[in-house]
C-alpha cells in the first residue's frame, strides 16, 4: 500500500465549500513559495474566477504555481480563462486533453479525480470538493453535500512529494526548499495521517484495501458516507459480515442523485446488505458528493474516492486515512446529524418471496454492472499525458514601413 503513518498532525473537517473555499482561497493569497494544486472540475463561475485571481496574485507576487486540471472534467474552460493564469506565470497543466467528437467528451475513462492542494509545504488540503459553484448551498436545490479536510504537520510533506512528482515527471525543474520544523511547518497535533493514493499501475487497490482493513478491524460502529457506492464484493462482505458481528453499519447514500444511475445501481445492492443487519438511509436534502467514512472512536477516511468502479479501478484518486479522536468525532457528528435531519431510513421489503426475487435481481444486475472495469480494460487506450499551457504568444506590431 502507498504512503507511511505520520505523527503530530493537525486535521480539521471542512464541509461544502462555505467552509473549504476561504479556507483555501486564503491559503493561496498568503503563499510565498509555492503553491500545488489538482482537481477534477475548475468551471469558469464566481468560484472559478476567485480561485484565479488569488492565483495570478501569488504567481504575480513570485511564487511558484502549478495548477492541473483533468481534461474531461475541466473541458469547458475557455483561452482567455486558462492565458490570464499563464500570461501571470501559473503553470497550468491538463491531464489526458482529449478534443471533442461531434460536440462530445468520449475521455471519460481513467481521469484524474484527486482534488489536493499544498500550499508553501506548510498546509494541505485533500477532499472531493470541485471548485464550481454547485458546492455552495446558494447554487439551490442542486447544491452538492461534500467534504475536505485541511491538513498541518508532517503529512504535507509527503502530499507535497506526490503533488510535485506528478507535475516534474518527464522534465526537470528546480523547486523551492519548503521552511521546516521537523517534517513540515506548522503546529504539532495529535492526529496520526496517512496519504494513500490509486492509480492504475502498482497501486491499483490501495485506498481499497484500507476501507477493507478499516472494516474488518471495527468493534463497534461504521458510518460510511458516498455518493456513488457499488463495490466490489470483497468490500461488500467485509461490510456484511462486520454487521453480522455486532458491529452497528450504517450507509449514507444518494436520495436525490446528480446522476440517476448511480441510485439504480446502488439500490441493486440494498437487500443484500440489509439481511446482514446493514442500516442504509438516503439523503434526501441535495446531491451527496461526500466520499467520507468513520469507524470506532479515532480511525476516519475523507478525499477524492467513491466506492464505485471508476474510482476503486480505473481513475487517479487521494485520501488521507486520520488516527485522531478529535477528527472522528467531528465527522461523525455531521453524518450523525445528517441522518437525523435529512436522510430517509430505508426499510427492508416484508414477505419471504418479494425478499427473495428482489435479492436475486440484485445479485445478478450486480454481477453484471461490476465487470463494467473489465470491459473498459478492452477499449483502446494510450497512455495517460500531462499537457502544459503555455502563455499566448504576444502579437507580432503591426508593418509601418508604408504607413507616413
Amino acid at each position: 500500500m502507498t504512503g507511511v503513518w505520520r505523527h503530530d498532525n493537525t486535521v480539521e473537517l471542512l464541509e461544502n465549500g462555505e467552509a473549504f473555499f476561504p479556507r483555501v482561497f486564503q491559503a493561496i493569497r498568503g503563499a510565498q513559495h509555492e503553491v500545488l494544486l489538482e482537481t477534477f472540475i475548475l468551471f469558469d463561475d464566481e468560484v472559478g474566477r476567485e480561485l484565479r485571481q488569488a492565483l495570478i496574485e501569488a504567481a504575480q507576487r513570485g511564487a511558484q504555481v502549478d495548477v492541473t486540471v483533468d481534461g474531461y472534467g475541466s473541458d469547458c474552460l475557455d483561452e482567455a480563462f486558462i492565458g490570464g493564469l499563464t500570461e501571470a506565470g501559473v503553470r497550468f497543466h491538463i491531464f489526458d486533453p482529449y478534443p471533442r467528437l461531434f460536440g462530445f467528451r468520449v475521455n471519460a475513462l481513467r481521469r484524474l479525480h484527486r482534488k489536493l492542494v499544498v500550499v508553501d509545504g506548510e498546509v494541505a488540503f485533500v477532499g472531493g470538493i470541485n471548485y464550481s459553484a454547485d458546492h455552495l448551498a446558494s447554487f439551490g436545490p442542486e447544491a452538492k453535500q461534500d467534504y475536505a479536510a485541511e491538513l498541518r504537520g508532517p503529512i504535507v510533506d509527503d502530499i507535497r512529494a506526490f503533488a510535485r512528482d506528478v507535475v516534474q515527471r518527464g522534465r526537470r525543474r528546480r523547486w523551492p526548499r519548503p521552511r521546516r520544523r521537523g517534517a513540515a511547518s506548522g503546529p504539532a497535533g495529535q492526529g496520526a495521517v496517512l496519504f494513500v493514493t490509486r492509480d492504475n499501475d502498482r497501486h491499483s487497490t490501495d485506498i481499497e484495501r484500507y476501507y477493507r482493513a478499516g472494516f474488518r478491524t471495527a468493534q463497534h460502529d461504521i458510518i460510511v458516507a458516498n455518493a456513488y457506492f457499488f463495490p466490489g464484493y470483497r468490500l461488500l462482505r467485509d461490510l456484511r459480515n462486520a454487521a453480522r458481528r455486532g458491529v452497528r453499519v450504517r450507509l449514507i447514500l444518494q436520495g436525490e442523485p446528480d446522476m440517476p444511475v448511480a441510485k439504480l445501481a446502488a439500490r441493486t445492492l440494498y437487500d443484500y446488505l440489509m439481511s446482514a443487519g446493514v442500516h442504509i438511509y438516503e439523503y434526501c436534502e441535495r446531491p451527496l458528493h461526500g466520499k467520507v467514512a468513520c469507524i470506532d472512536d479515532e480511525w476516519a477516511t475523507i478525499g477524492s474516492s467513491n466506492l464505485d468502479p471508476l474510482s476503486l479501478a480505473l481513475n487517479l484518486e487521494a485520501n488521507v486515512v486520520v488516527r485522531d479522536r478529535a477528527f472522528t468525532a467531528d465527522l461523525r457528528t455531521s453524518l450523525e446529524r445528517l441522518m437525523q435531519r435529512h436522510c430517509r431510513r430505508i426499510v427492508p421489503q416484508q414477505g419471504v418471496r418479494r425478499v427473495l426475487r428482489r435479492l436475486w435481481f440484485g445479485v445478478a444486475i450486480y454481477h453484471v454492472l461490476r465487470h463494467f472495469p473489465t470491459w473498459a480494460s478492452l477499449l483502446p487506450s494510450r497512455p495517460p499525458r500531462l499537457e502544459r499551457i503555455d502563455p499566448p504568444s504576444p502579437a507580432a506590431p503591426a508593418d509601418e514601413s508604408n504607413h507616413e
